[in-house]
């Protein structure tokens, strides 16, 4: 993960930003992007052919390669690579691990732009604000930087001071960036399907509210008001006095980092206990509040040495569940429990989770394969990390969109349960949280929670709606094809093989003839002492040539493929 970073890495690292620069550098890396993911597909690009193998090792070096380019690049990328994690739905799994692992650390900026940037937004000098200030950060990272102080009133705390030049920067790299996701929208093969210019105005909103320190106090004050009856968890308290959009003021809690685990160890606390108080937690945030962490890796997450508490940290990216969105997952839950795949499609599709296109045929056999897959294992049985990696692998080329909110929390869930595997190697996620999917299942039910009749009765009554509307729906059918307004389609394998070899067939005797015609000229050329010329024509016919011979193991593979 570790590498060693030269000065012109970190151009971005200035106040003033050359937007000429910046165009240069972000299109240098998608054009770059754009070769290797072409050249990827390139049998001849291969030593000694193309394998399986060797397709993956290129996946995993290219997504290594986008990483470390997008921590280049800056803090703008770095986030914008960050929410593409999620996004297993337009990324193979192997750019979702990399991109998973984009770790922030950057050289921090000096004390004398801190000094400035506090005397600019809270007013005074450091001196008049706090008693004491420690001019070395705590940490760095690409939006800003932690230092430790204590007020004049003596609570010790930590100031978060936002990077010089921060919202500048987003400003000059969004705007290319629009016309990045303008230019993918309008492509023919990479805009079918997509939503560039929808993911990029969910970026552009997430950046925004993340560098909004005012914003980042308020989602600190809600998660703590919504944990107020828990003991075990501790919040950071905001001291707004001290707090602007550049400058955010917390309470100072030290803790042992979560994933510390001998540390941990070594202070007498209870592992087993705190890998579930770290699941209940989370638990509580997505089912009871709606309100969640959405990026809970062990960095933001300690242990409090003396009580044991949880304590979280950076409250910039936060995730929101609407109230109609439980509805929709009930429906969901209900179609996975009785493996009804067209049911589950459905209710994917009413919560926005799948885009319907024309054929759903692809879409349904692949939910129902993953049906038939998971529900033959106990729920307490299940692995999050699998089920999202399998998940994933079906989303990948399919009409799926997962929205930003569905993938934080499967991301969080697979961080939470590897936290929780390496506090207690017997923790099971799923056990956990299985009470809390039975109150939620009960809650959704009404009053009576009968769930099963509440069921039973909806199911009758869509029956009877359907057998009821079965007629008219016929005879609509029919009027619709007595009038031409519906097309059947029917697709034969073999004939579309034979048509596709007729035309390999129709191709490879254009490039004979080619090779033929500039064959002649580079003779009579050659004859008339045009010897140049003659190269020339000869360059292009052994060009045509190869492609001709391509063309022709082509049609030999195809023949004894079939």
């Amino acid at each position: 993960m570790e590498q060693s970073y030269s000065d012109k890495a970190y151009r971005w690292n200035r106040e003033n930003y050359s937007s000429k620069r910046r165009f240069v550098d972000i299109w240098s890396f998608v054009l770059t992007f754009m070769f290797k993911l072409w050249r990827y597909n390139k049998s001849w690009s291969y030593p000694g052919g193309v394998t399986e193998a060797k397709q993956a090792a290129r996946r995993k070096a290219q997504a290594i390669w986008v990483r470390n380019t997008l921590l280049n690049l800056g803090p703008t990328f770095i986030k914008v690579g960050q929410l593409f994690s999620t996004r297993a739905d337009i990324f193979p799994s192997e750019y979702v691990e990399e991109l998973s692992k984009l770790q922030d650390k950057v050289p921090a900026f000096s004390y004398e732009q801190v000094e400035t940037i506090i005397e600019q937004e809270l007013g005074k000098k450091i001196p008049e604000l706090f008693q004491s200030f420690e001019p070395i950060p705590l940490a760095a990272a690409s939006l800003g930087q932690v230092h430790k102080g204590v007020l004049h009133s003596g609570e010790a705390i930590v100031v978060k001071v936002q990077r010089p030049g921060l919202k500048k920067l987003f400003e000059i790299d969004l705007q290319i960036l629009k016309g990045i996701a303008r230019y993918f929208q309008n492509h023919p093969k990479w805009g079918k399907g997509r939503d560039w210019m929808g993911i990029y105005e969910e970026c552009c909103r997430i950046l925004w509210e993340e560098i909004d320190y005012l914003s980042e106090g308020r989602n600190a004050d809600t998660f703590r008001r919504n944990f107020r009856g828990y003991d075990w968890v501790k919040v950071p308290r905001i001291y707004w006095r001290y707090t602007s959009p550049r400058v955010l003021t917390l309470e100072y809690l030290p803790g042992i980092k979560i994933s510390q685990y001998e540390a941990l160890e070594a202070a007498g606390l209870d592992r087993k206990l705190i890998a579930r108080q770290g699941a209940q937690a989370y638990l509580h945030q997505l089912l009871n509040n709606g309100f969640f962490h959405a990026d809970p890796h062990p960095g933001n997450i300690a242990v409090s040495a003396d009580g044991g508490g949880l304590i979280f940290y950076d409250f910039g990216m936060m995730g929101r569940i609407k109230s109609n969105v439980r509805e929709g997952l009930m429906e969901t839950l209900f179609g996975i429990a009785q493996k009804d795949g067209d049911r589950v499609v459905e209710s994917l599709v009413n919560l926005g989770a799948i885009a319907p296109v024309d054929d759903m045929g692809p879409v349904r056999r692949s939910v129902q394969y993953m049906l038939d897959h998971f529900m033959d294992k106990p729920f307490e049985a299940q692995s999050v990390a699998a089920i999202s990696d399998d998940l994933y692998e079906i989303a990948y080329n399919q009409p799926f969109r997962f929205p930003a909110t569905f993938t934080f929390v499967m991301r969080a869930f697979s961080t939470l349960e590897g936290v929780g595997k390496g506090l207690d190697p017997e923790f099971n996620f799923m056990e956990v949280a299985q009470p809390y999917a039975m109150q939620l299942m009960t809650n959704m039910n009404g009053a009576d929670s009968n769930s099963f009749l509440n069921e039973l009765s909806r199911q009758a009554v869509q029956v009877s709606t359907t057998a009821f509307g079965l007629p008219r729906r016929l005879e609509d059918t029919l009027e619709k094809l007595e009038r031409g307004d519906m097309r059947v389609r029917v697709r034969s394998i073999e004939s579309e093989r034979l048509l596709r070899r007729q035309g390999n067939i129709q191709l490879g005797i254009s490039y004979a003839l080619i090779i033929s015609g500039f064959t002649l000229s580079a003779t009579i050329l050659l004859v008339n002492h045009y010897v140049w010329l003659a190269l020339l024509a000869g360059l292009i016919a052994a060009a045509v040539s190869v492609i001709l011979i391509r063309l022709l193991i082509r049609l030999d593979r195809y023949e004894r493929m079939y």
